[in-house]
């Protein structure tokens, strides 16, 4: 979110993905295990790790330089993207473009894990992060994301409500759950705040219709939908 713009950048997955394929997303992916040996050698654990796999991340899908401590130049960015769509160690990328890990500015904003039928179980931890004022532009990597957008919560829980877009079920309710605040600040506040448990969605009978459901206390403005409307996203 840039500082007084409350505006989020999300990707759309390629269609061609197996999990969330044509969905938009926040910029993401799984935690490497080079991310779990460099933690180590940072003498840190699970929670590390995964801050290391959100900057590594967020470099490779989107070319922007969040959770460091000194900015890149242009030319040493897209050596480092390059050189992590390559496979090569994130440390040793790291140390060739001159910089850091600055891991306190992530945020921790949630962690989910479902585990149910209806969705593919996986175990994400989503982060604030403030994008850096002389950040370069953000560009697909056109492998797993074939778009990117700049844009309110708000705006993509309409784009959604219209049609013009499919958000699954936890990128909803993190939309909404952002929707709420006017500026990095007040969400980073909130974050902060609200009691960090993992959330993994349930089923439940309301009235004779299915729901999917998760739980009251965790700072989420709208906690059920109809397990229908839920699976189509």
């Amino acid at each position: 979110m840039p500082s007084g713009a409350p505006q989020l950048l999300m990707v759309e997955r390629a269609k061609a993905m197996a999990f969330a394929a044509g969905a938009m997303v926040f910029p993401g992916g799984r935690i490497d295990p080079g991310d779990h040996l460099l933690a180590s050698a940072l003498g840190g654990g699970e929670d590390l790790a995964a801050r290391i796999g959100a900057v590594r991340e967020t470099i490779e899908e989107a070319g922007l330089p969040v959770g460091l401590a000194d900015m890149p130049g242009t030319a040493a960015l897209d050596h480092m993207r390059a050189a992590l769509h390559e496979g090569r160690p994130f440390g040793e990328v790291l140390a060739e473009a001159g910089t850091t890990l600055a891991l306190d500015q992530l945020v921790p904003f949630a962690r989910w894990r479902p585990a149910h039928r209806h969705m593919r179980i996986f175990d994400t931890r989503f982060f604030l992060a403030r994008l850096p004022a002389d950040a370069p532009s953000a560009t697909v990597d056109q492998t797993e994301n074939v778009r990117l957008v700049w844009a309110t919560a708000q705006h993509m829980l309409d784009e959604a409500d219209a049609g013009r877009l499919a958000v699954i079920f936890p990128t909803r309710r993190n939309l909404e759950r952002l929707a709420q605040f006017d500026s990095f600040e007040s969400a980073a506040a909130h974050a902060r705040a609200t009691p960090q448990r993992t959330v993994t969605p349930w089923p439940e009978t309301r009235d004779g219709e299915a729901y999917l459901c998760i739980p009251e206390d965790l700072g989420y403005p709208v906690t059920s939908e109809r397990l229908d409307n839920a699976m189509r996203g």
